[in-house]
């Protein structure tokens, strides 16, 4: 694979590196191998199937993996499983989806104080891509809203894997499992939605969450609806944008810098390779087309942990294990970033 981009805990621009660059590239390289060895051991890294309509954020919602509001995700073409709220529950390690949809599984944010560590002070806003409940919500997510350079859906139901297992609720369980990791050291952390409202928020709205929050560090997490043999995760940082509402001209270089801390430790703490169907090989991709991304006004990225599409992927994001392996390669590429 051909990942480009910091070491796994990588020095910052705000701080002198530690060696020559030749130091950090050699530290870069073995992490990598061995996320590519992992990568060839549970599949085939290859596919160059074209991304299918399914694919992220093609309706505008933020990192919406979904390609038409309304029956955006291939799983609304089966009544069976259209008709069902999953459950959202943060530790399902190896359970069907649930056909009921009992709320929160964990306290609110706010409920839990954050320790004593060394992001004590930084705010963190975590965005759980979609909503469970879009489902019975499609006149309520179809609506337009300004997205800066022009309008889109408010949001999408998001995509699922071919068994019915949901995007909404694979974002839940590993923003739940990242609010913990982040909250242990020292981070507020707030989240867009955790499951405790019908539908939603709109995308604008997700941005003006963060941004309210005057948050230091934003995260979206989705997983793709690509087509079958494409595989692996990337990360989507926003373009320069200044049209309209829109202005991310501050924030898309530590944006970047965010993206690629989580790109890197993302690659070591999962053994996933980045995606062989975007951002040839190097994990990142730049979009301008994004509410959540063109809105914002902190440092904001997105993260497709996968394509729940393929069979291979899929085994993956519906693993427990794998899910908090996830967790942690975002939190350890916040950390990094946070600290500069």
């Amino acid at each position: 694979m051909s990942y480009v981009g910091p070491d796994f805990d990588p020095p910052g621009p705000r701080r002198p590196r530690r060696g020559p660059l030749t130091v950090a590239v050699a530290a870069l390289v073995p992490g990598a191998l061995v996320g590519w060895l992992v990568w060839q051991a549970v599949g085939d890294s290859g596919g160059g199937g074209s991304t299918s309509a399914t694919s992220t954020a093609s309706a505008g919602a933020p990192g919406s993996s979904s390609a038409a509001s309304g029956s955006s995700s291939a799983a609304s073409g089966s009544s069976s499983t259209a008709a069902r709220t999953p459950s959202a529950s943060g530790t399902d390690d190896g359970k069907p989806p649930s056909s009921t949809f009992s709320g929160p599984a964990t306290p609110a944010a706010s409920d839990l104080p954050a320790a004593a560590g060394p992001l004590k002070g930084k705010v963190v806003v975590i965005d759980p891509g979609h909503n469970p409940g879009n489902f019975q919500h499609s006149t309520d997510i179809n609506r337009k809203v300004n997205i800066g350079t022009n309008r889109k859906e408010c949001d999408t139901t998001g995509t699922s894997t071919n068994a019915g297992y949901t995007e909404a609720r694979f974002t839940l369980d590993v923003a739940r499992r990242l609010r913990t990791l982040l909250q242990q050291e020292g981070a507020t952390v707030k989240f867009t939605q955790d499951g405790d409202r019908p539908w939603g928020p709109c995308v604008d709205e997700r941005a003006r969450i963060g941004n309210d929050a005057h948050a230091d560090a934003v995260v979206s997490i989705h997983a793709d609806g690509s087509a079958a043999g494409n595989r692996g995760f990337h990360v989507i940082l926003p373009a320069s944008v200044h049209s309209g509402a829109a202005d991310t001209r501050a924030i898309v270089a530590p944006s970047r810098d965010l993206g690629e801390r989580i790109a890197g430790n993302f690659v070591r703490d999962t053994g996933s390779a980045p995606s062989n169907y975007i951002g040839g090989g190097t994990g990142l991709d730049v979009r301008g087309d994004l509410g959540g991304l063109n809105l914002s006004t902190v440092p904001k990225v997105f993260i497709e942990c996968g394509n729940m599409r393929d069979s291979k992927d899929a085994a993956l994001l519906t693993s427990g294990a794998w899910r908090q392996k996830a967790a942690r390669g975002i939190s350890e590429g916040i950390v990094s970033f946070l600290r500069g």
